[in-house]
Order: C-alpha cells, then structure tokens, then sequence
C-alpha cells in the first residue's frame, strides 16, 4: 500500500504515555518508547489517544506529544494526535495547534458525555475536517462515549476530502464490509483481539494497544496479509491471543499496558493518573497468569518479566492541572 493512498502507515499504535512515580510525563521515557516500537516494527504512532491518557493530559503535554514524536520518528513513523474533545471548538483548536507542532494526521473520536445526535456527530466531525489539511480519521467506539458512529452518519462523513479513515471498535464486522463497499474510507481495526480478522475483509490496518508490548508480531500480520500469506498471519494471531487477553480483559489497557511494560523494564514506572488506578491483587495475579501462558512472541522475552505490584498501586495527581477535556 502505497503513501499517497495510505498516509497514516499500518501498525499504528496507541501509544502509553510513559509517566514518574508521581504522575509527571517521562519525557525520556517516552522517546525511548516511541523509539522501541518502532523499531519493533511500528509505522505510525497515535499520541494522546485513549490509550495515552488524553482525558488526563493537559493540552500542552498533548503538543509536546506530538513534537517529541516527530523528532524521534524523524520520518521513520507517522505521528497521529488522538483524543481531541468533546467541545468542538476546543477541538478545532487542537488540532489546529496540532498539525502546527508537525502531525501527520488527526484521530477524532466521537464527542463523549454530550450524547449529541447524529447530526451533531456529523457536523463535529466536518467542522473539525473543514479546519485542518491534515488526513482525518474518525474514532467509533461507543463502549467509551456512548453513541455509535451510525452506518448513515458514516457514509455521509465519507464523503468530506479530509475524511479518510476510521477507526473501529464496535465489533460490527457486517457494517465494516458494507462501509467498505460504499465508500473509499479505509478500516483500521480497533480491537486487538480481532485485528486479524478485520485485515481479511478489507481493513488498511491496526491501531493497537497491545502494539506497545509486542509491535512485531502484528507487522508480521500485517506483511503477510498483503502477501496473501493466511497462514504465517493466522500464526502470529495465535501467538498473541495470551498476551492480547492478558492487556485487554482484566483492568483498562492502559492500566495493563503499563504494568507489563514495567515488568519488562521497559518503562521506569507503570504509574497511571488517576481515576485510572493500577490494578488491585487479584487483577495482577490474572494479568500474570496470562502472561504464564505467552511463549515465542518475537521480540518480547517474558523469561524477563519482573512486575512490580506496589509501583503500580494506586494512582496519581499531575502538579500542575489543565485544561484537559
């Protein structure tokens, strides 16, 4: 898939926003990050999106995000910004500031709390569009905001030129083959359990959160998927299904993400901002006992994996607050 047809590469992922034990960015924690995933095979990276705690982020951690990002890429990845906000005005500003600080392209997720309309959905969605040059895609999991992004709303979102993605989290793959028969968007898989399975009806990629851990095994998905190699890509599926069940199902992924992470010593703390918490006893022990079971992930020795259960108690209030929404 070429650039010009794809211009927000295909294992993207969600980045975790590392942070101190006192809740602070880890800025050289996060260049090392950015800087292991994509080494691991990553070609695009999204800041700030749900994964690297948007809600909690100040608007000016969100720009250095994005900067930081494209300095340690250095074209190696595209950088995506995520999150946005549930007021669209504040949005428009954020991107805007966005694609100044070097964005790549704009992930905007459904306006969460307000519980707008379609209507409402779909004109946040092109007035922030309408605001940028930068590649759009949308953000639709309802699990999070609470109002789907209907099949409707989407063919008519399609049709703006900024438009060109979706991000999908709903698990509806019968709508993913019909928006894809009706619209030129392309499909990014929202779901790490089921990423496979949305690259062989159609979809352009992966926005991941299990990417943090094991980036590699889902570029060896995805290479194989385009060379039409079903076995190699249903091998490397089944290789991570332990260690996506072990991020995904027990705390939020982030939560998970991070824990993981830190037991790998790959992130000095597996610290959270509050009210994400890290997971209580009973969550670690099953975190781990996923984990027990993961073997032959390229790049992940789990022989290594040392978790801190106290380091990741509890949660953490940023210094200095801002705006965040």
């Amino acid at each position: 898939m070429s650039v010009s047809a794809n211009p927000f590469g295909q294992v993207l992922v969600a980045l975790v926003t590392p942070f101190t034990a006192d809740g602070e960015v880890d800025w050289a924690g996060v260049e090392k990050h950015m800087d292991d995933v994509i080494n691991d095979g990553a070609d695009g990276i999204v800041v700030t999106g749900t994964t690297g705690e948007t809600s909690t982020l100040t608007d000016a951690e969100k720009l250095r995000l994005v900067e930081v990002g494209k300095q340690v890429s250095a074209g190696r990845a595209k950088i995506i910004t995520g999150g946005g906000s549930n007021e669209t005005a504040h949005a428009i500003q954020l991107y805007r500031q966005s694609e100044k600080a070097g964005a790549d392209g704009v992930m905007i997720v459904t306006p969460y709390y307000n519980k707008p309309t379609q209507a409402g959905i779909l004109t946040h969605f092109r007035m922030i569009a309408d605001a940028t040059d930068l590649p759009v895609i949308l953000y639709d999991i309802p699990g999070r905001t609470g109002v789907p992004i209907t099949y409707e709303t989407i063919l008519r979102a399609a049709k703006h030129p900024n438009i060109l993605a979706i991000k999908d989290a709903k698990g509806d793959f019968s709508e993913v083959s019909r928006v894809l028969n009706q619209t030129d968007l392309m499909y990014f898989s929202g779901d790490d359990a089921n990423v496979l399975p949305h690259l062989s009806i159609g979809a352009s990629g992966l926005i991941g959160v299990t990417a943090n851990i094991a980036a590699r095994p889902y570029r060896q998905i995805v290479d194989a998927v385009n060379a039409g190699d079903l076995a190699t890509a249903t091998a490397a599926h089944r290789t991570l299904e332990p260690l996506v069940r072990a991020v995904m199902t027990h705390v939020p992924g982030t939560v998970a993400a991070k824990y993981i992470l830190h037991g790998l010593g790959r992130i000095g703390s597996p610290r959270v901002r509050l009210p994400l918490v890290g997971p209580e006893e009973w969550e670690a022990a099953q975190i781990e006992d996923e984990i027990d079971l993961v073997t032959d992930i390229p790049g992940v020795d789990f022989r290594n994996f040392r978790p801190d259960r106290n380091a990741a108690a509890g949660g953490a209030l940023p210094k200095i607050a801002g705006t965040t929404r």
